[in-house]
């Protein structure tokens, strides 16, 4: 037993003297982080292999070996899934390093969104596979781990479990990964309010509102109910100011009054041509709107309020005839 520790500690040193001298860049970034977290658990699963290998030749009495190696069995199994676990999550902080936490690309979040969801699938497969190992090591279960360690028999459970909420919550996330409906920053519109996805999970799905409110929505949702997402391509919003004015208004004068706003506005998104349109007409107004980009969401917001603030503070100190009136006629 003491030669199987030290083997076990042997080949766990070596395997990462091998790491080291054989990963490169920019692998080795990745890899070194990875075995310096896992070193100790990968050293424990090698011990545990070597003691259940010669735990036949320590002289225990027959009727005591069976339960040592069950004993022996059960330890690696749930060793094993630690070091995957960890691993994969050693894996997924390494990986997430090296991309912007808030980014303005939906490619960078897109990636994101992947890489914790297919971590999170993964864990849940590994503990599923350590469940059904484990419950072989007794003999009353034998027979169902190893049903649960089958295609066929994993294949039934998820058919089987498919109409519950669970299950069709994680499908549903799949289906949203899959299609990149969404990510992580994404601006969207549910229920004729806006907000930002903070977290897109298995199951469901978090969305952090314009006034800092937390929405949670299973991913059912997005698969059954239609919504608005206005950052899937590109993370520019766009900004709509709707004005109410008379039909005197000389929207030439306008539109060189909301060009110089425009300009000495930071928020506004110099790259994109902005417009200003009359888009309706009432019996006593016209609709005139300001549609100019901006770099987000929030800015789209806070431009709109400041451009709706300094155009009507305009008509109203400067061209005050503009305002709406109601006009009518006498007749004696």
């Amino acid at each position: 037993m003491a030669a199987a520790v030290a083997a076990g500690w042997l080949v766990g040193w070596l395997i990462g003297v091998a790491i080291k001298k054989v990963a490169r860049e920019p692998y080795r970034s990745l890899l070194m982080p990875t075995y310096r977290a896992c070193r100790l658990l990968t050293i424990l699963v090698l011990v545990l292999i070597a003691l259940y290998f010669t735990l036949q030749y320590t002289g225990l009495p027959n009727d005591w070996l069976p339960h040592g190696r069950n004993a022996l069995r059960l330890f690696l199994v749930l060793a094993l899934a630690w070091l995957v676990a960890k691993a994969l999550r050693v894996t997924e902080a390494g990986t997430l390093l090296h991309l912007p936490l808030h980014s303005k690309d939906p490619s960078i979040r897109r990636t994101r969104n992947e890489v914790r969801l297919l971590r999170k699938l993964a864990g849940a497969t590994v503990a599923v596979l350590a469940i059904g190992w484990a419950l072989t090591t007794f003999d009353a279960l034998r027979a169902f781990g190893i049903s649960l360690l089958t295609s066929a028999a994993v294949l039934g459970v998820i058919v089987g479990l498919a109409a519950r909420n669970t299950l069709g919550n994680v499908l549903a996330g799949l289906q949203v990964v899959v299609a990149h409906a969404m990510q992580e920053d994404d601006v969207v519109v549910v229920n004729n309010e806006w907000g930002r996805i903070e977290e897109v999970n298995l199951t469901h799905v978090v969305i952090r509102m314009w006034d800092e409110r937390r929405l949670t929505l299973p991913t059912t949702y997005f698969t059954e109910r239609p919504f608005q997402n206005l950052t899937r391509h590109d993370a520019r919003v766009i900004s709509e100011v709707t004005l109410q004015l008379d039909f005197t208004a000389d929207l030439n004068e306008l539109r060189s009054e909301a060009q110089r706003l425009l300009e000495a506005n930071p928020l506004w998104e110099r790259d994109n041509k902005w417009q200003l349109q009359m888009v309706d007409v009432t019996p006593q107004t016209v609709a005139v709107q300001l549609r100019a980009w901006a770099a987000d969401s929030p800015g789209a917001w806070n431009l709109a309020c400041e451009m709706r603030e300094a155009l009507t503070t305009y008509v109203r100190d400067r061209h005050p005839q503009w305002l709406p009136r109601t006009r009518g006629e006498y007749h004696p």
